[in-house]
């Protein structure tokens, strides 16, 4: 059923899907007391806004922004080929071949900013793209979600030791791969590094996979347009070296200083993995 309606929707104009997207996000706002908590928290402790109003006027805006990267998923997933292509630009796509020229793969980092699935979807047209996805907790959406990344040259591989596998065969075949840098790790899979002035628990995979690999880093951030224009993907390289967990999130810094509208404050960023032990804290 589900599947039938998004691929209603997908024939609907991008615009009307950011119209009624926009109002999700703001009755998920008005009904969820801690996401506007978690939402306003983070805001505050980004650090980027000079007074009370800026980050309210951000915050009002982050709210339509995340509806609207729910609403266009039936346009990404499911929406025809041509139009998806006329509603993406990018004049940046010399970075991708430049980082090619090596021969040692590409990690892609896609951050939860602007429409990161369109992002995906523009690279999987080009290149082979391995995109590494954690499995949602309904077991019953997982075909959905893998038929709707799986376009193109895309291979979906989930966030298991097999999808893992799957990431570090891709780069020694010198292809791409795409994953979320600021997607929360498990227990053991990551370390504590500053995001915002605030330890956050980030993963240590992209780390390992440079470290192993060798590969090009570039940073992917497709910026949503107003009133349905489509989407401007920004492609930049990540020289930080080494690449260790630090690096990773001040490179995510620097592309939500670009536009800190899109993105996905009111996500649990700092959310403390069970069993892991936050920094200087000395309770027993």
């Amino acid at each position: 059923m589900l599947l039938t309606v998004m691929q209603w929707c997908a024939r609907m104009p991008l615009a009307a899907l950011h119209f009624f997207g926009a109002g999700l996000g703001w009755t998920v706002y008005a009904l969820s007391p801690t996401y506007r908590r978690r939402l306003r928290e983070n805001l505050e402790i980004s650090g980027l806004f000079p007074d009370a109003d800026a980050a309210r006027t951000t915050e009002y805006a982050a709210v339509a922004e995340a509806g609207k990267g729910i609403a266009e998923l039936c346009k990404v997933w499911f929406g025809k080929e041509d139009e998806l292509r006329a509603l993406v630009t990018c004049s940046d796509w010399q970075v991708v071949e430049a980082a090619q020229r090596a021969g040692k793969g590409v990690i892609f980092l896609t951050p939860h900013i602007g429409c990161f699935e369109v992002s995906a979807w523009y690279g999987a047209q080009r290149l082979p793209l391995t995109v590494l996805y954690r499995p949602p907790k309904r077991a019953g959406l997982e075909p959905l979600m893998v038929a709707g990344r799986a376009r193109g040259q895309a291979r979906p591989a989930p966030a298991t030791l097999a999808g893992v596998r799957q990431l570090y065969k891709a780069l020694r075949r010198g292809e791409a791969i795409g994953v979320l840098p600021d997607q929360a790790p498990g227990t053991g899979e990551g370390e504590w590094a500053d995001f915002f002035g605030r330890p956050a628990y980030t993963m240590t995979l992209v780390t390992r996979l440079r470290a192993t690999s060798g590969a090009a880093v570039v940073m992917a951030f497709a910026e949503r347009l107003p009133r349905g224009r489509g989407y401007v993907l920004h492609l930049t390289p990540v020289n930080a070296d080494p690449l260790d967990p630090a690096a990773l999130n001040r490179a995510v810094e620097e592309v939500v200083r670009s536009c800190p509208a899109q993105y996905l404050w009111g996500y649990n960023r700092y959310k403390v993995p069970a069993g892991a032990e936050v920094p200087g804290d000395t309770s027993c």
